[in-house]
């Protein structure tokens, strides 16, 4: 198999595994353990590295920046395929869950009630399963271009 289509299925299948790790744990649930799904932004950059490191003899810089993309539009498919069975099929009340934990968090910042209402009819429209795998998608796709930009400069021809 090309190295940029195993780095991307590796990439994606990996970040969707963890999304799933932070759904069954249910530390979506808990304020501070909700970062944990941030680890994906590593799990991101390790596999660029190694995929880039497999592709390095063949191409330049921009050849570089270019395999990363394409990584991580592999990637971003998958993503947005987990993200959309994650929250529409096996956490069906997953949005409902945050919603009742971004109140009681902005409650007890001290926030109005009125506040409280304003701030989550502002961010209702996100919280879908296709807008939440969009986001997904697109977070895939910036963060590798931003990644492969750095490491593309570092991992190169020999």
């Amino acid at each position: 198999m090309n190295p940029i289509v195993r780095a991307g299925v590796l990439l994606g299948v990996l970040c969707g595994a963890w999304m799933f790790v932070v759904g069954f744990t249910g530390w979506y649930r808990d304020e501070v353990m909700q970062n944990m799904f941030f680890l994906v932004v590593l799990i991101e950059i390790a596999v660029l590295v190694g995929g880039l490191r497999q592709t390095a003899a063949t191409r330049g810089y921009g050849g570089q920046v270019g395999a990363g993309m394409l990584i991580s539009i592999i990637a971003g498919v998958i993503i947005f395929g987990a993200s959309i069975l994650f929250t529409a099929v096996v956490f069906p009340d997953y949005f409902n869950e945050l919603r009742a934990i971004q109140t009681e968090m902005l409650r007890h910042q001290g926030r109005g009630e009125e506040e409280i209402a304003n701030m989550m009819a502002a961010t209702a429209p996100m919280q879908t399963p296709v807008m939440n795998a969009l986001t997904g998608f697109v977070a895939t796709i910036v963060t590798g271009l931003i990644s492969s930009l750095i490491i593309a400069a570092f991992v190169r021809r020999k």
